[in-house]
């Protein structure tokens, strides 16, 4: 499908949309409790994009070539129409994958609605099994049990579900066998994530950071893995499967083995700005244009205009500005949806 880009000569094919600014999570690393408290402000519903703006806008994006549409937060599973989105995005645009990103803890209710409406896929975060730690990285002392519940209710129906995993040095990373081998026999891939300097206050430190290499090399030694081929151009996880066939991993190791020369991914916060990298300080109003009238032709051409400029490499050029000294105010992850 042919479609603009950017300065890198970079396709746009993914889209993220986060759906609400809320979570009733505080994980550290995404929403940390002193920052968002009683006293956070968050969105009113008449700045979050409507179910018919956000068909629009996503309607727009397909023009331009965007074939995947991921559905984050905040927690989406906290906006009610969001299976109506979903079905809308499969039966109205046709989208070929629809995927959700959750935390899990409203699944097991509304995972029938979600697979009734079409949905392709759902990612859920799990960072422990254990109740402590499980408790502390979501903030709030939750049990994990909620979760795992929920990732079973969604695996019953027929929906295909991963595992998302972000290992910090010294708060979860002793786990790590422990995890493969639960969603091992479980058949769900575990995907790791390298702890991100994403936002301004997860108190980031490369100490925190475990290498995707280092994780590799500990799973191998207790299963030997195969590396298997990215699935599709643009693919940010690099995959292994366990060599006796129970299933694979992937490591997405935005901090030691940067990827960005190949990202195809656009973000649309929830009141309508478009993000064209995950550590943007700015975002392009969408939605305010909408709102003042333009058609569909207009607003295909706006977003054109803003990828076409696109020269976003940030992960590549992290080590430079850090060793440097240099700092940049970037947008939290809970407001664009990772």
């Amino acid at each position: 499908m042919s479609g603009p880009r950017d300065q890198f000569q970079r396709p746009l094919r993914d889209l993220r949309i986060s759906v609400t600014d809320r979570c009733n999570f505080r994980c550290p690393y995404c929403m940390p409790k002193e920052v968002f408290g009683p006293g956070h402000a968050f969105l009113r519903d008449p700045q979050l994009m409507t179910l018919g703006e956000l068909t629009r806008i996503a309607r727009a994006f397909t023009t331009l070539g965007v074939e995947k549409i991921r559905l984050t937060g905040g927690e989406p599973l906290l906006r009610p129409d969001v299976p109506d989105l979903v079905r809308a995005l499969k039966q109205e645009l046709n989208i070929q994958d629809v995927a959700l990103t959750t935390n899990g803890w409203l699944l097991e209710k509304l995972a029938p609605a979600l697979h009734a409406a079409g949905l392709d896929r759902v990612n859920v975060s799990v960072d422990s099994l254990d109740d402590a730690t499980a408790g502390k990285m979501n903030g709030l002392g939750f049990s994990v049990a909620r979760v795992l519940r929920g990732i079973d209710a969604a695996a019953a129906l027929g929906l295909p579900v991963k595992i998302n995993c972000v290992i910090q040095r010294g708060v979860n990373d002793g786990e790590l066998l422990t995890l493969c081998q639960y969603f091992r026999e479980r058949g769900h891939a575990l995907r790791f994530i390298e702890f991100m300097d994403v936002g301004n206050t997860n108190h980031w430190a490369a100490a925190q950071v475990v290498p995707a290499r280092e994780l590799v090399a500990r799973i191998a030694a207790e299963w030997p893995l195969e590396s298997v081929g990215p699935a599709y151009r643009g693919e940010v996880a690099a995959r292994y499967r366990y060599a006796d066939g129970r299933g694979e991993i992937g490591l997405i190791s935005s901090v030691t083995e940067p990827f960005c020369r190949d990202c195809h991914r656009a973000r649309l916060s929830a009141d309508g700005k478009l993000y064209t990298c995950l550590f943007a300080a700015l975002g392009w109003d969408v939605l305010g244009c909408l709102r003042a009238g333009a058609d569909d032709v207009e607003l295909a051409n706006y977003l054109n205009r803003i990828w076409r400029g696109r020269e976003d490499r940030y992960s590549e050029e992290r080590a430079g500005l850090l060793a440097a000294g240099e700092s940049r105010p970037k947008i939290e992850m809970s407001y664009i949806g990772g």
